[in-house]
């Protein structure tokens, strides 16, 4: 076995896929938001303010702030259902048409008898959208919950603003149980940017596509056409047999992660290539790729499938 990553044709591009606007609850206008990320070097973002009837159901249209460097994707952060603690289910849904039907949601409280967050999300999927679980750990979310959401195509990872404001911002644990109960998801790193905290800058995903533009970039997104980080840079991943060889940027640890306590780790100084044996996952169905540089800034590959 011979693959290797990230080979397609194209450029990788920057981009956050979770942030908010005056059109729901963050403190600045759409066109400023999309000023701000294309200042700091981002290529596209995903405005997904709030679907709830508290702010009219939102799909915020951003496309007058496109432009030949920058690009956005419409979407929203869809509200519905009951997670097993009560709280309001939060799905991010990248790519929504703008006549998507709005669910019984009018506040931030959950709705007897409401839409499931299930149906939700295979209706945004179903109509194209990019589906991903949103913060599982700031949202208390259980095993149960989380299997539940069959359409998804991601599980948020990293959520800057949750790291920031209340450290729940991490979501590995719930991926890893998806993933060994035979779910197939790739994973995601945002911002969750509402601008009144420093919530902003912090995770993202960089994009393999042939060009800048919401529809090539949504459907890399929806092919695992690329990775997520904080900082560093993922190049290549090869898997051969009985090895994998990383291309990164400068880094002082690599890990390749698998099922259960599963991994291969490298340590050095200024590694750009890696090579780590995969004995130790022999049994595992699946592999993941952790870059860490000096900052202790992160890049996190999708699942790989070692028999797919």
């Amino acid at each position: 076995m011979h693959t290797s990553f990230f080979t397609a044709a194209g450029k990788f591009h920057r981009g956050n896929l979770h942030t908010h606007s005056t059109e729901s609850d963050g403190v600045l206008s759409p066109q400023e938001v999309c000023r701000r990320y294309q200042a700091e070097g981002y290529d596209f973002i995903a405005l997904t303010d709030h679907f709830v009837g508290l702010f009219d159901y939102p799909i915020t249209d951003t496309s007058a702030f496109r432009n030949d460097q920058f690009t956005t994707i419409l979407g929203a952060e869809l509200h519905t259902g009951t997670m097993e603690n009560g709280h309001l289910w939060h799905l991010v849904s990248v790519g929504l048409p703008q006549n998507f039907t709005p669910p019984d949601a009018p506040h931030f409280r959950p709705v007897k008898g409401s839409e499931s967050a299930a149906d939700i999300a295979q209706r945004a999927r179903d109509a194209g959208a990019f589906v991903a679980i949103a913060h599982p750990h700031w949202s208390g979310m259980t095993a149960a919950d989380a299997s539940s959401i069959t359409a998804a195509h991601a599980v948020e990872v990293y959520n800057h603003g949750c790291v920031v404001d209340n450290d729940r911002g991490e979501g590995f644990f719930t991926l890893e149980r998806l993933l060994n109960t035979g779910h197939h998801l790739n994973l995601i790193a945002t911002d969750d940017a509402h601008f009144n905290t420093p919530d902003y800058f912090g995770g993202w995903v960089m994009v393999k596509a042939t060009e800048n533009t919401p529809e090539a970039l949504l459907e890399a997104l929806k092919a695992g056409e690329y990775y997520s980080s904080t900082g560093p840079q993922i190049n290549d991943i090869r898997v051969m047999e009985g090895c994998v060889q990383v291309d990164c940027s400068s880094a002082v640890t690599i890990i390749v992660q698998g099922k259960g306590t599963s991994m291969a780790t490298l340590h050095g100084e200024t590694m750009t290539t890696g090579e780590l044996s995969l004995e130790r996952l022999a049994s595992s169905p699946w592999i993941r790729i952790t870059v860490i540089d000096r900052a202790g800034k992160r890049a996190w590959s999708n699942p790989i499938w070692i028999n797919d």
